[in-house]
């Protein structure tokens, strides 16, 4: 019998790679705002439901029974919303949908966000060391990022009192094989014009994104843990730590950066759940991959 997984999210750009990977071996309930034209999708069970409302939350995972929710249902930045309703609408639909699934004993995998790390500052500041790993310290700037800390604080109280295991993951910027919005970035780098950018020139791969998820679900920790989801590599195709110091004038203290390497370290993903990001934009960015087929 196949394991019942609920995905929230189902219809954003991640979400619906999630569901179209995870409907192969599991039954997926499959949860957005609104209904995709086309549900007659095998292994995908489409339900409309406002994760800000409670009771629709909870009881959509309670009677699907799932052994785990992937958590992908926010709104993802501020750029056509004001900030105190991303951070009311993420805050709320984390607490109602990681509070579901501990009192469905389910697992939970779910998006938190590399811009806790303060990415989106008006002026980026470089951080303590690099590179950059889950216990350097966090600095929000805006309502979505702090959003994602209150998630991240919901995901560590369930965990407790339900004595559920829940991930969250930080992704860094997430690309699309064949259309790499990164892509005029890199074309208009330059050291001697490089100026500061938040989050180090790193991003990561649809495809990474599904790994990751798919390797916490699979994996046996306890507890609630962090997890860093960045691609192998930075985008612009120069040592990272070069162009980290043409952008901010200096490097910090401690920089054990090497090659081209992501300024954000996954270590603790590849230990903890055995999982590593293999796409990297040198590859992927011409790639030409059909997505799911009912977004």
């Amino acid at each position: 019998m196949k394991e019942t997984i609920v995905v929230t999210g189902a219809l954003g750009g991640s979400g619906s790679w999630i569901v179209d990977h995870l409907r192969h071996d599991a039954d997926v309930v499959a949860v957005d705002l609104t209904l995709p034209e086309d549900q007659d999708v095998e292994g995908v069970d489409f339900r409309a439901v406002d994760l800000t409302e409670q009771g629709q939350v909870f009881e959509t995972i309670l009677d699907a029974d799932p052994t785990a929710v992937v958590h992908f249902g926010n709104i993802p930045h501020e750029e056509d919303h004001a900030g105190g309703h991303v951070y009311e609408n993420n805050t709320m639909g984390t607490f109602h949908t990681l509070e579901a699934a501990g009192r469905a004993g389910a697992k939970v995998v779910w998006a938190s966000s590399e811009t806790v790390y303060g990415t989106h500052w008006p002026e980026p500041k470089l951080p303590e060391y690099l590179p950059l790993d889950e216990e350097h310290p966090v600095a929000p700037w805006n309502g979505y990022e702090t959003s994602k800390l209150s998630g991240e604080a919901a995901a560590e109280r369930v965990s407790n009192k339900y004595n559920v295991p829940v991930a969250s993951i930080r992704p860094s910027w997430i690309q699309y094989p064949g259309d790499y919005v990164v892509t005029p970035f890199r074309e208009q780098f330059s050291f001697e014009t490089a100026s500061r950018f938040g989050n180090f020139w790193s991003y990561i791969d649809i495809r990474d994104i599904v790994g990751v998820v798919t390797a916490a679900l699979e994996s046996d920790f306890t507890g609630h843990e962090v997890f860093n989801a960045f691609g192998p590599d930075n985008f612009l195709g120069v040592p990272t730590a070069d162009a980290i110091e043409a952008g901010f004038g200096s490097l910090p203290e401690t920089c054990e950066l090497s090659g081209e390497e992501s300024a954000f370290s996954t270590e603790k993903a590849r230990t903890v759940l055995g999982w590593e990001p293999t796409h990297s934009w040198r590859d992927a960015e011409d790639e030409h991959i059909a997505g799911p087929s009912f977004v």
